[in-house]
């Protein structure tokens, strides 16, 4: 399968997954769960994600990234991850207690039992998983990821209809880590663990022991906000916060999300032929910030209309946070790929480093503004993508290898589609209904407005998406051209 094929199976899988996604969070919103019982989730969620996200040890990467992949040295990385994996889940396991206990609230008990249960599954999807996404078959990959989200959809609107509340996204979450792992097992062929192996795991290891550090670095600024919230202001608090948040990377995900793992093996390849990376970096960057800075500044314009009608008045104090954490987003997804790149081109050392710097950035903000309450703490993810760029953005250079002018090409004509994008919605704020009062069909005809003109502003700037959008479609249209019925 070639890179764009496998691009747009993955982006397929993105939108389907983002629908059920989308509309089960809506229907749960508005009708079954409150934001107190998406705090609680919440709170229990990033504790055990802390740990459980470690899981992995690096094994997807190892997997994917490893030019000589015996059956050997495939059998150990298994062994590795079940190991690692199992020992985690077991202490997610003892962590049930004393979170319920810290947070004085005995609801989070049984709630942690369940979510650290789930992560019991998770090896026996890494693995083989890593080896369809090493073949590029990302057909099987689309199906691994709309099969669990589906098993998640159905389990918690089936629970949270009939009242479970929290605990309705808990079973959601434990079925999606058992249909991941049946489906991915299905897909590989039934890889089994047994026997286990442990021969030279040194290589392994070492993938794991950096995938740790960058992995934990991760979860904590991620996760710590809603632990904080919860523990000062309260579940309803880290329920207002996470709903926000969670639209943001929901739709950053939806746009770009998975076509991460696409690049990947692409630049391995062209590390293994000796070619530059600077010029495919540079096209990588150029369509994420073309298409994410102005979707995720459209989102925050929008945000107290597209709150209010989604999620419904309970719900509209969202609505500031949200508008600053997709303000915040724009930083995070202009230089993509970092983490994989450095690993791969062995910059590991000073990759760790930096992450090591960037969540203590993250957490000094964090305490900072925690005193202040949910809208200084939101934007404190503002201050923390302008200086997690000045953290990474020369490092990203001298790794890939690419001129100040270029990028300050790239970026300066994805900011002009940005500002194109945003102004038909502040137009009609300003000549229809404000904000508060917008409803569908604002919202819809100044997104719609704002995507021509967006497609203009591409078409007249020459960006390297308009080329890309360009390749996608011809071959769209001409197999509509030539299903058209003859005269």
């Amino acid at each position: 399968m070639n890179i764009r094929n496998a691009a747009s199976w993955a982006m397929g899988a993105q939108y389907a997954s983002f629908a059920m996604q989308f509309v089960t969070s809506l229907i749960l919103a508005r009708y079954f769960i409150s934001p107190e019982q998406l705090g609680l989730f919440s709170i229990a969620f990033a504790a055990i994600s802390l740990l459980a996200s470690l899981q992995d040890f690096g094994v997807n990467r190892y997997v994917c990234g490893e030019a000589d992949l015996t059956p050997q040295k495939l059998q150990t990385s298994y062994t590795v991850s079940l190991g690692i994996s199992w020992a985690i889940a077991f202490v997610c396991l003892g962590l049930a207690w004393p979170m319920a206990a810290y947070y004085g609230e005995a609801r989070l008990f049984a709630l942690t039992l369940v979510i650290a249960a789930s992560y019991f599954l998770v090896p026996f999807a890494i693995v083989p998983q890593a080896l369809r996404q090493r073949e590029l078959d990302f057909r099987s990959s689309a199906m691994i990821t709309v099969g669990a989200t589906a098993a998640n959809s159905a389990v918690a609107l089936y629970l949270g209809r009939d009242g479970w509340g929290a605990m309705a996204l808990a079973c959601g979450a434990l079925a999606q880590q058992a249909a991941r792992a049946l489906i991915a097992q299905w897909r590989a062929g039934w890889i089994s663990p047994w026997p286990p192996s442990l021969h030279k795991p040194g290589r392994v290891l070492s993938f794991g022991g950096t995938n740790t550090v960058l992995v934990t670095c991760a979860n904590i600024a991620a996760s710590a906000p809603e632990l904080v919230i919860g523990r000062i202001l309260g579940a309803a608090s880290a329920g207002l916060y996470t709903r926000a948040t969670g639209l943001a990377l929901q739709v950053r995900l939806l746009l770009v999300g998975a076509v991460g793992g696409v690049f990947l093996p692409a630049f391995r390849k062209i590390r293994e032929e000796g070619k530059p990376l600077g010029p495919p970096y540079l096209r990588i960057a150029a369509i994420f910030s073309a298409i994410m800075w102005p979707a995720l500044a459209g989102l925050a314009v929008l945000s107290e209309p597209v709150v209010n009608l989604l999620y419904g008045p309970k719900w509209i104090d969202s609505a500031p946070l949200l508008f600053r954490l997709s303000l915040a987003q724009m930083f995070f997804v202009a230089m993509p790929m970092i983490a994989d790149l450095g690993v791969l081109l062995d910059h590991k050392k000073e990759l760790v480093i930096r992450n090591i710097v960037d969540v203590v950035v993250a957490i000094t903000l964090l305490a900072l503004a925690a005193p202040f309450g949910l809208g200084a703490i939101a934007a404190s993810r503002i201050v923390h993508g302008v200086l997690w760029t000045v953290n990474f953005i020369t490092f990203l250079r001298r790794m890939v290898g690419f001129s100040w002018k270029d990028w300050a090409n790239v970026q300066l004509r994805s900011l002009v589609l940005t500002g194109l994008a945003i102004v038909p919605s502040l137009a009609f704020f300003h000549y229809a209904d404000g904000p508060r009062e917008a409803g569908a069909l604002q919202i819809l005809a100044s997104a719609g407005c704002g995507v021509v003109l967006w497609l203009i502003g591409l078409w007249l700037l020459r960006h390297p998406a308009y080329e890309e959008i360009l390749r996608v479609a011809q071959p769209l249209l001409a197999k509509a051209k030539g299903a058209r019925p003859a005269n």
